[in-house]
């Protein structure tokens, strides 16, 4: 009988179980390779051994725990491993080869949250996913769905495992699906990849994963929110500050009369523009209220008295509102909280990757993806001034982009005319709908028919709801929905048995525009550091090429040759052309860790021919998305609590973050 469930191995710590030792020795190197190493990964029942022997004195490893090989020998014809946590030196001791699998590419599935959509079905083999495309034939894959779905599958099914309903994000949950091998194809129109990876099956001795929730709960849980604003506080702004005041006031009230003070928490930053630009504006940014400062209407109101807008005009008519959901995710401790929102507020467009002026040099999407990467939602309020008529358009693709969630949509509402008392009664009705679902979530309530229809009808008079208001309100009800699941669906316990292999589709087979999980590599911090600088390099020598085109190839080969000399540089190029290609791959920029991964590499893969033909607009488009990039890689490098210590120690050079595949160059 097929098991019903993909086991999402949370990826745990070695600790100080194993020996250790700090004898100043290096991995093994893959073949063909300079500087990457071969790693593994345990399977159940995998045991660790203080010598190539099983004398009985070995201890549990936790399956999918990730080492380094530091040394490979035959004992009586049975090929040991010898295995350190890191790449220093630290030695965790021996384990038999068969109680292990290979995984140097640091390949890993994340699944998306399957609420609203179907789950991923694993195949039994490749031929029989593949013969299920070749035919298109959605019949038969519908019916080996419901069969899975049902926990009906036969042994002769093509299905061994469905992705369980509930989701775990790998950013706050770290867990690991090893791909092994990948192949593209397509679904109808759309491209794809069918993946191999090793999966667990997960034998629950608790309740049913799959099972609806069902009555209210006498015991209330530990849900909370984390909802901060980030304002513009520039000149005119003082009507629209004063009344996100009188809005968390009110919600304050309702929170204490509920009894729910605590469970949601309330954080302010404003942002102004570039002090440089505009002398006598004040500051860039400043946090007023942090969010554990806003858990009772006290604490927050007394902070954000002291904010008030600027007299000062700023340069133009955009501001640095980057900067300010920049550090509405960094200057915030969203630990605690499992909903996450930032509420930006302004009347002007935000200064992009392009602006001069700009303090983060990203763009809408690098700033979503961090965002993301920190489990924040982002919605807009976007207030159409007249005054900022001329850049309406421009703002609102910005702040669309900015605000986007996979599979929800745009978390955007334009405020007409920038009216205060619309812009007041929008604000009102989405902080009581967010208090309301975390009200749902703190008592228990039932949650099998919320997806759409958790509108706060007390705060709502249908007679002043307009359409824009109702899709809005909509888009929040399903976010409120899927976090709520989330929650409700990660506690779940299980025993483990044996590891096994599957293929698996990254797009709805009936829905291909939709994927169903991301693939994503795991980097090092000292990769992405290397990677950072780099790029930085080819960024700096671009710019000069600006300036100086007959002299661009030959700055970029020297570069290339300089780093290709530098024995102590992390990720240095196995590349045989490296200083004599066309490309920057070939130049001998593309590091190993990037290397023969399933993407596109915008930039590794540009032909310095094409750069010569593209115009002086052409090449400058190139180069702000590539120092988008860059100053993504920055700030997701100095974000330590986002880094996951395969060791157990604390984050450094070696912690690993699951970066996703198009942030890579």
């Amino acid at each position: 009988m097929m098991n019903r469930f993909i086991a999402i191995v949370l990826m745990l710590m070695v600790g100080n179980v194993f020996a250790k030792s700090s004898t100043r020795v290096t991995p093994l190197l893959i073949k063909g390779k300079q500087t990457l190493y071969q790693r593994v990964l345990s399977i159940p029942q995998a045991r660790m051994f203080p010598v190539a022997k099983d004398d009985g004195a070995g201890k549990d490893v936790i399956p999918f725990t990730a080492f380094y090989v530091y040394g490979r020998k035959n004992v009586s014809k049975r090929e040991w491993l010898k295995l350190g946590t890191d790449r220093h030196g630290t030695i965790a001791g021996w384990m038999p080869s068969s109680r292990t699998m290979e995984w140097n590419q640091g390949l890993t599935v994340a699944f998306r949250d399957p609420v609203g959509g179907e789950r991923s079905l694993l195949f039994r083999d490749r031929e029989s996913l593949k013969n299920l495309l070749n035919a298109n034939d959605k019949e038969a894959y519908n019916a080996i769905y419901l069969e899975a779905q049902a926990g009906l599958s036969s042994t002769e099914s093509p299905v061994v495992a469905i992705q369980p309903d509930a989701h775990l994000d790998i950013k706050d949950d770290f867990y690991l699906v090893p791909i092994h091998k990948y192949e593209d194809v397509f679904v109808g129109a759309e491209q794809a990849r069918m993946l191999q990876v090793s999966s667990v099956p997960l034998e629950y001795e608790g309740p049913d994963m799959s099972a609806p929730v069902q009555t209210k709960s006498k015991k209330k849980s530990n849900y909370s929110a984390g909802l901060v604003f980030a304002i513009d506080s520039t000149l005119s702004m003082d009507k629209y500050i004063d009344r996100t005041r009188e809005a968390v006031g009110k919600i304050f009230n309702s929170l204490d009369q509920a009894k729910l003070l605590g469970n949601v928490n309330f954080g302010l930053v404003s942002f102004r523009d570039d002090t440089n630009a505009a002398p006598g504006i004040g500051y860039l940014s400043r946090t007023y209220v942090k969010l554990s400062e806003g858990q009772d209407s006290h604490g927050f109101l007394s902070r954000v008295d002291k904010l008030s807008a600027t007299t000062v005009s700023s340069k133009d008519f955009v501001e640095d509102a980057y900067a300010g959901v920049k550090r509405a995710i960094e200057d915030m401790d969203w630990s605690n909280h499992q909903a996450r929102y930032i509420v930006l507020i302004t009347d002007a467009g935000a200064r992009g990757e392009t602006d001069p002026l700009s303090s983060t040099g990203m763009t809408a999407e690098g700033l979503r993806q961090l965002a993301m990467d920190n489990g924040v939602s982002i919605f807009v309020l976007h207030l159409l001034t007249p005054a900022t008529e001329a850049n309406h358009a421009s703002a609102d693709d910005q702040y669309r982009r900015l605000s986007d969630i996979p599979g929800i949509g745009s978390l955007y509402y334009g405020v007409p005319t920038g009216d205060v008392v619309e812009f007041g009664y929008v604000l009102d009705a989405l902080a009581a709908q967010i208090t309301g679902q975390v009200r749902s979530a703190v008592d228990n309530w039932p949650v099998e028919n919320e997806e759409v229809d958790a509108v706060p009808a007390q705060e709502v008079a249908s007679k002043q709801t307009t359409p824009q208001l109702a899709e809005f309100q909509e888009k929040v009800a399903k976010l409120g929905y899927v976090l709520r699941m989330r929650y409700l669906k990660t506690s779940e316990s299980g025993k483990v048995p044996n590891v096994f292999n599957a293929w698996i589709l990254d797009r709805d087979f009936n829905d291909p525009e939709r994927k169903v999980l991301d693939i994503r590599v795991l980097l090092t911090r000292d990769q992405l550091s290397d990677l950072h600088d780099i790029l930085r390099q080819i960024l700096n020598t671009a710019e000069e090429g600006l300036l100086s085109p007959d002299n661009f190839l030959n700055e970029l080969k020297s570069l290339a040759a300089t780093i290709s000399r530098d024995p102590s540089k992390l990720g240095t190029t196995t590349a045989v052309t490296a200083g004599k290609g066309n490309s920057l791959a070939d130049l001998g920029f593309m590091r190993e860790y990037i290397e023969d991964l399933p993407y596109t590499a915008d930039a590794m893969k540009l032909s310095l021919q094409d750069w010569q033909s593209w115009s002086a607009r052409e090449q400058i488009k190139f180069l702000n998305s590539l120092e988008s990039k860059i100053n993504y890689y920055r700030a997701l490098h100095d974000h330590t609590d986002l880094w996951v210590s395969l060791d157990g120690g604390p984050v450094d050079g070696d912690s690993v973050f699951p970066i996703a595949l198009d942030m890579l160059p």
